[in-house]
């Protein structure tokens, strides 16, 4: 069980929740929904008791039992004693510490036989047995199935993972550790359907509380019972799936606009019924005097009127003109090691196309896009560009943006010269007032993307190359991107996993790996983008 009292929570003078109580019971599936910025993993935070020093807080959020948590940004190197998939998946249950402890226990006996160490080794070895130890690979091989996850991954570098592997090794993590209760922050990225539709169902089927923060709408429907709505500093509560809480809020909102609407009305009727009166007899002044009191009465119980969320629109500013071939790729190759990842790509990019990337996650998407961006070398072939190109690039995991200076000391300084350009810049991607002062580590994912592309349009590139630039994001600005990147007149090179996204890019070409296929855009192709 999940517990909320009174709870106030402020960062940078922003209030994200005032006086919040909410209870999640045991077995209860809930989705935390609101806007990009509301404040979910700010709360979130607050919730699990780590929440940074920026942010302040009062009143109470606390477990009543064990939690496993899946962070919505992957933990360098792991939480095992080895910075590989299997040992931060045996963290979970403490059986990498208890693994090293029994092999050394079983090390010493071998040596000395004594009561001593025997009694060592057998009480590891029950305390081993109890936490799953001899079952754990079995159950793994079971969660990388149902994920879509090559077992041998799992003895891979985690760093070296791709973001769509390293996901689906942190889901197992926290399913493996079956706890009482699940904190689960974004699930569904990078997962294809049929990962989504295993996830589902294996949500559905877990017998604790589930606290899930999703932008992925299915998962919200078919997984959750019951919404915690965060908006304007409000957190509230409504049964049932998302489609449920829409018709819910939609209701609520209609009812309350007609509510204030008629008291609005009646005030009017009464104050003007009143001003006729006064000044009159001494009977029609009392009775003024009553009108007016009927309105004190009504303007002291005012309907309160919930703010709609407004309709999202984002613009880049019109690019400078590149030559008719703003890139070209010749025989690209990339390896690591033994691992072949391209063998001979070539491509020719057109100016104003509008290119996306396909293929499962591993084949080289990622790797493909940092050697067109020119922050990985190739091993070989080579990318030429042409006249007066010039390249932006938004990374998967956000590498682009310094962490350690606030978000609008990330912005190019060279075109927008003045704080209060950068700010008007920033504020165009929703991230105005205190929010540019921030550093980047204490915005939210969802706001750490537009602070990416706010960078973005502050250089004026013409050649944008965007790996996943939609993760986190809420569905409105999903498609607002889309939207903003179809009418902008650069050159677009696009990894996306995001239907809605690649439907509103209106895309012009694909390149489909690991075939090293460049083809026209065909509407075929959009079957192939939530593959993963």
């Amino acid at each position: 069980m999940i517990s909320i009292e009174q709870l106030t929570v402020e960062i940078g003078g922003r209030k994200i929740v005032e006086n919040a109580n909410a209870l999640i019971a045991d077995g209860e599936k809930v989705g935390l929904v609101g806007r990009n910025g509301a404040g979910k993993s700010t709360l979130l935070s607050v919730i699990l008791g780590q929440a940074g020093a920026h942010v302040r807080s009062t009143g109470r959020a606390a477990f009543s039992s064990t939690f496993g948590f899946l962070p919505q940004v992957p933990i360098e190197g792991g939480l095992g004693l080895e910075p590989i998939g299997f040992s931060h998946v045996l963290s979970a249950r403490g059986l990498d510490v208890l693994d090293e402890h029994l092999n050394a226990a079983r090390t010493e006996m071998a040596k000395d036989p004594s009561a001593d160490n025997i009694d060592r080794f057998s009480d590891l070895e029950e305390q081993y047995r109890a936490a799953g130890g001899y079952e754990a690979e079995s159950q793994m091989a079971r969660l990388a199935d149902g994920l879509g996850l090559r077992q041998d991954l799992l003895f891979e570098d985690l760093d070296s993972l791709s973001g769509g592997q390293r996901r689906r090794v942190d889901l197992i993590r926290v399913l493996f550790q079956d706890p009482q209760a699940m904190v689960l922050d974004e699930p569904t990225n990078h997962l294809d359907v049929s990962a989504k539709r295993w996830l589902f169902d294996e949500i559905g089927r877990f017998s604790g509380s589930v606290l899930v923060i999703s932008h992925d709408l299915a998962l919200l429907d078919k997984s959750i019972d019951k919404v915690l709505a965060l908006s304007d500093g409000r957190l509230d509560a409504y049964k049932g799936n998302y489609t449920a809480f829409l018709e819910a809020r939609e209701t609520d909102l209609s009812q309350r606009e007609r509510a204030a609407e008629m008291e609005e009305r009646e005030i009017e009727r009464l104050s003007r019924l009143a001003d006729s009166m006064r000044g009159q007899t001494e009977k029609r002044a009392k009775v003024a005097k009553a009108l007016d009191r009927r309105v004190e009465r009504i303007e002291a119980n005012r309907t309160e009127v919930r703010k709609r969320d407004t309709s999202v629109t984002f613009r880049l500013p019109v690019p400078a003109r590149a030559g008719a071939v703003p890139m070209q790729i010749t025989n690209l190759a990339i390896a690591y090691g033994d691992k072949v990842v391209l063998r001979k790509m070539n491509l020719l990019v057109g100016r104003g196309d509008r290119v996306v990337v396909l293929g499962r996650n591993g084949v080289g998407k990622s790797s493909m896009l940092r050697c067109l961006a020119g922050v990985q070398a190739p091993n070989s072939g080579s990318i030429d560009l042409g006249a007066n190109t010039s390249v932006g690039y938004f990374a998967q995991e956000h590498e682009q943006i310094d962490r350690t200076i606030r978000a609008i000391d990330n912005l190019d300084d060279v075109v927008l010269k003045t704080d209060g350009e950068r700010r008007a810049l920033l504020g165009s991607f929703g991230l105005s007032g205190e929010r540019a002062d921030q550093l980047p580590g204490t915005l939210s994912g969802g706001e750490r993307a537009k602070l990416g592309l706010a960078m973005l349009a502050a250089g004026r590139n013409n050649l944008l190359i965007l790996d996943e630039p939609t993760n986190n994001l809420d569905p409105a600005s999903v498609v607002a991107i889309g939207e903003m990147l179809a009418r902008w007149e650069g050159t677009l090179i696009v990894v996306s996993h995001e239907r809605a996204f690649v439907e509103a890019l209106q895309p012009t070409h694909a390149v489909l790996l690991p075939d090293e296929f460049y083809d026209l855009w065909r509407d075929e192709y959009m079957d192939d983008v939530e593959q993963r």
